[in-house]
C-alpha cells in the first residue's frame, strides 16, 4: 500500500517528428545548459537535437532533462487532445514540473512531463471537467482520479506471469477491448485514453486547487486494495459492469447502479432496452440546464449537447463505407445490425453485423462504437431502427442511443448534479463505487 506521494511521468507528445515550444523562464538542461524562450527539438541519427529559436544554442544528446525554477513553466505547441474522438483538436498547452525529451529507436521524439501526483491531479480535474464545478464534485473527482492513477501504477508494477488477452478472435467473432495502453517510457498519456491532463492553463479556478488540497492522500479502497476508479461523462440512467467493457472479471465496486434516487431496473431483454432508450427517465445525468452544463463542462465538451438521449441517422451506403474503413472488411450490402448481448445499462456488449458478403459478431463496447462511426459513437447503448425498400434492402439505419462513454464507475455529469443537490464527496463516491470506503494513505 502506498505511504507517500509519488511522482509520475506523463507522455504529452509521443512519436513526433518535431517538438516545438517555449521555456517560460530559465531552464537548466541536463544540469549544464541554460535555456530560455522558444525551442525546437527533433531526432537525427538516434539523438535529440535541441535548438533555441534564435539559433544561438544547439545541443545533441540521446535525451534532454529540462528543469526549471519552482515557479517556471514550459509551453508545448500542437498537443493533440481527444485523439480519435469527435472533439479531436490541437492546442498549445502550458505545464509545470520537468520536461524530458527522449529519442525513440524509430527516429521519433517523445515529450514527457515529470510531476508530483497532487500537482498533476489539479490539472486533471480541471481538464476532465471545469474547475468551476461544485466543490464536493471536484473533491470526489480528485479522490477518484488519484485512486485510478495509483491503482494503475500498482498494476503496471506487478510482475504477474500472465496478461489477459485484449483481442479474442474465432470464426465469425471478434472481441476486443481497450484498457489503459501499456506505455513503455512513461506512466500515463495526457489524453482520454488515460486521464485528461491539459496543463496548468486549465486550472482557472481556485476550486480545483482547494479540492485537491482538501483530499490530499485520500483514496477509495475496497478491502485492502486501492480501487481502479473508472469514470466517464454520462451513463444515460444506469451505470455498466466492468466486465462488459474490459476483461471478463467481476469487480464488486464497479457494478451497475441506478443513477437516480429512483431504483431503475436492469436491462434484461431487447424490448426492455428499446423501452428504456426511447424513454426519458429520471436520472442525475438527465439535465438540460445549459447554465449548469457550462459551469461543469470544459468548453469543447459543451459542444456535445444531446448526451443523455441521442439519435444518429445513416444512409446504408454511408454506414457501409464507415464499417469498411474501420474494420478493413467488406461486408457487401449491409443487411442487419443485431444486438446479441447487452449489459444492465443497455450498452451492447456483442453485436452481429450481417452483410451480403459476410457476417461477423463484434465486441466489446468500444470496438462497437469505433466500427459504427467516423470517430466513436457516444456509447454502445443504442437500438437500431431500419428503413427498407420494397425488396427489403435497408435504405437507412437510425440509431437511438443513451449516454456518453463506457458507463463504468462514476458518471461525471451525474456526480456533479448530485453535488449541486447537496450530496458530499463521500456520498457521491459510495453511490458509484459500491462496497468501498475512503482512507487517507499519505
Amino acid at each position: 500500500m502506498i505511504s507517500k506521494e509519488p511522482k509520475i511521468r506523463v507522455g504529452v507528445l509521443d512519436r513526433c517528428r518535431e517538438v516545438r515550444g517555449t521555456f517560460n523562464g530559465t531552464f537548466l538542461v541536463n544540469g549544464v545548459y541554460q535555456f530560455n524562450g522558444g525551442f525546437s527539438a527533433l531526432v537525427e541519427k538516434g539523438a535529440v537535437v535541441l535548438s533555441s529559436d534564435d539559433s544561438s544554442q544547439t545541443y545533441r544528446e540521446k535525451e534532454f532533462f529540462c528543469q526549471s525554477e519552482p515557479e517556471g513553466s514550459f509551453t508545448l505547441q500542437g498537443v493533440l487532445i481527444g485523439i480519435r474522438f469527435h472533439w479531436e483538436r490541437e492546442e498549445d498547452q502550458n505545464f509545470s514540473g520537468t520536461l524530458r525529451l527522449v529519442a525513440r529507436d524509430d527516429g521519433t521524439l517523445t515529450a514527457i512531463n515529470e510531476i508530483s501526483v497532487e500537482e498533476y491531479l489539479t490539472s486533471v480535474i480541471s481538464s476532465e471537467m471545469s474547475g468551476d464545478a461544485p466543490i464536493e464534485f471536484l473533491k470526489a473527482h480528485a479522490i477518484a482520479s488519484r485512486s485510478w492513477l495509483v491503482a494503475m501504477l500498482a498494476r503496471a508494477g506487478e510482475k504477474s506471469g500472465s496478461t489477459p488477452k485484449k483481442t479474442i478472435q474465432s470464426e465469425g467473432e471478434l472481441i476486443r477491448w481497450y484498457d489503459r495502453e501499456d506505455h513503455d517510457i512513461f506512466d500515463v498519456c495526457a489524453d482520454d485514453h488515460c486521464q485528461r491532463y491539459q496543463g496548468i492553463a486549465k486550472v482557472n479556478s481556485g476550486r480545483a486547487i482547494e479540492a485537491v488540497d482538501a483530499t490530499r492522500g485520500l483514496f477509495i479502497l475496497h478491502g485492502e486494495k486501492i480501487c481502479d476508479a473508472r469514470f466517464f461523462k454520462a451513463c444515460g440512467g444506469r451505470t455498466e459492469k466492468f466486465e462488459n467493457a474490459w476483461e471478463d472479471k467481476h469487480i464488486a465496486y464497479l457494478e451497475s447502479v441506478s443513477d437516480s434516487e429512483v431504483g431503475h431496473p436492469r436491462i434484461l431483454t431487447e424490448q426492455e432496452a428499446e423501452d428504456w432508450i426511447l424513454s426519458n427517465p429520471d436520472a442525475y445525468c438527465n439535465t438540460t440546464d445549459q447554465a449548469f452544463l457550462r459551469q461543469i463542462l470544459p468548453s469543447f465538451d459543451q459542444e456535445t449537447r444531446n448526451f443523455f438521449r441521442w439519435v444518429i441517422d445513416y444512409e446504408r451506403e454511408a454506414l457501409e463505407q464507415i464499417i469498411r474503413a474501420k474494420s478493413g472488411l467488406d461486408f457487401g450490402a449491409l443487411l442487419n445490425l443485431v444486438p446479441l448481448q447487452r449489459g444492465p445499462s443497455g450498452r451492447i456488449v456483442k453485436l452481429r453485423i450481417e452483410g451480403s458478403k459476410r457476417t461477423l459478431v463484434i465486441g466489446k463496447e468500444l470496438e462497437i462504437r469505433r466500427w459504427l462511426s467516423e470517430t466513436h459513437l457516444y456509447s454502445s447503448a443504442f437500438v437500431v431502427m431500419t428503413e427498407r425498400d420494397e425488396e427489403g434492402i435497408p435504405k437507412r439505419f437510425l440509431m437511438y442511443g443513451a449516454g456518453w462513454g463506457h458507463g463504468v464507475g462514476m458518471c461525471q455529469i451525474g456526480a456533479a448534479v448530485m453535488a449541486a443537490k447537496g450530496f458530499n464527496a463521500e456520498q457521491i463516491l459510495k453511490h458509484y463505487y459500491q462496497q468501498s470506503e475512503l482512507k487517507k494513505l499519505y
